[in-house]
């Protein structure tokens, strides 16, 4: 092979090496993946998690190495007994580093309109959930976290227009 190959045609297990030490270097971000389900009436389903001190949207933060939409599933089968295809994204939220938390992406997909069979299904099935309820928007706003109602309102515009919006710090870009 001529020396003057580039390193991945010389040396395909030492390019293997090189990839995988700038991977460990890179940063990692956190996910967060929530989804907006509603009900026949156009209500939004809110939960009421145990750990903080609002309600949030069903979902929850990504494990490493799991796409998003993966995570809203998974978090909807443990916490709601809830198997559903969320049907398309929404809103993506780059959150700056804030407290003593580091930037986040976070995510909110279309869950679409529960079946009657689906909302009769429904069940808090993890403690880390002490409630859910169906709300209006307004009810929405009052009860959710201002930053997350912004990324909320947004998403109820998306599902309107059809256009997927990326926000910075739950503001339009």
């Amino acid at each position: 092979m001529n020396a003057d190959a580039p390193l991945y045609k010389r040396d395909p297990a030492a390019w293997q090496a090189y990839l995988a030490e700038g991977n460990a270097k890179q940063p990692r971000k956190r996910v967060s993946a929530d989804v907006l389900i509603r009900d026949c009436k156009e209500r939004i389903l809110l939960v009421d998690p145990q750990y903080k001190p609002d309600w949030d949207l069903p979902g929850g933060m990504a494990e490493a190495n799991e796409p998003p939409h993966e995570a809203v599933r998974r978090e909807l089968r443990e916490e709601l007994g809830l198997d559903l295809d969320v049907a398309g994204l929404l809103v993506v939220d780059w959150v700056s580093p804030h407290g003593p938390w580091d930037d986040l992406l976070s995510f909110i997909f279309d869950g679409g309109e529960l079946a009657d069979e689906q909302l009769a299904g429904l069940k808090i099935s993890d403690t880390e959930l002490s409630a859910f309820e169906f709300c209006t928007a307004e009810q929405a706003q009052q009860r959710l976290r201002p930053y997350v109602w912004r990324r909320v309102a947004v998403a109820l515009d998306a599902l309107k227009s059809g256009n997927v919006q990326y926000l910075q710090d739950g503001h339009m870009r």
